[in-house]
């Protein structure tokens, strides 16, 4: 989008491209994380680690007028929400993932592991290519990151959804076990 410069007497503030984006996102995200805050009384830990990296690099990067501050956004976050998955696979009971769906799916410890270390080092190879396309591909990372990452997101969450589908089936199947088992009223 090409800038253009808006005029109120000795102000002037030039709308369009990447800066007034960024300012867009910062107010956007204090709004919605805000208007969470106050419904739920809490933010989610993930919640808070983007809103947070959102208000600390947009802000560099509007003060410094540097988009290469913007670009390390996304990679960070990603990293962040990696060692959170590492992390909690070296320095808790229940690693990151069994605490997120162990409510809603039963399955053996080593599952549990292989699953955090795959978003982990999903997190990770996201951060890294965000990153690379945002150096190398410059005219091409906003759309990578809006698109290519969610796209990517996507086809993580396919290809755990199948690793995940012989725990699921085995739930249903209880279920159905469960339900033959009461007697007819």
């Amino acid at each position: 989008m090409e800038e253009r410069s808006l005029q109120l007497g000795s102000f002037t503030y030039n709308l369009g491209g990447i800066f007034s984006a960024t300012e867009i996102l910062v107010v956007s995200s204090i709004l919605v994380y805000g208007t969470l805050f106050l419904v739920h009384k809490k933010l989610e830990r993930t919640q808070l680690i983007t809103l947070v990296a959102v208000i600390i690099f947009c802000s560099f990067t509007i003060i410094f007028r540097e988009e290469a501050i913007l670009k390390w956004k996304a990679p960070v976050v990603n990293w962040i929400f990696a060692a959170i998955f590492l992390g909690s696979h070296f320095f808790t009971k229940k690693n990151a993932t069994q605490l997120m769906l162990e409510h809603a799916i039963e399955m053996p410890e080593h599952a549990w592991r292989r699953l955090n270390f795959a978003w982990a080092y999903f997190f990770i190879f996201l951060g890294s290519i965000n990153l690379f396309v945002a150096f190398t591909f410059h005219e091409y990372w906003v759309d990578f990151k809006v698109f290519g990452s969610m796209g990517l997101i996507f086809l993580f969450i396919i290809g755990q959804t199948f690793y995940l589908m012989p725990y699921l089936q085995e739930d249903d199947d209880k279920e159905d076990v469960k339900a033959s088992e009461k007697p007819p009223v």
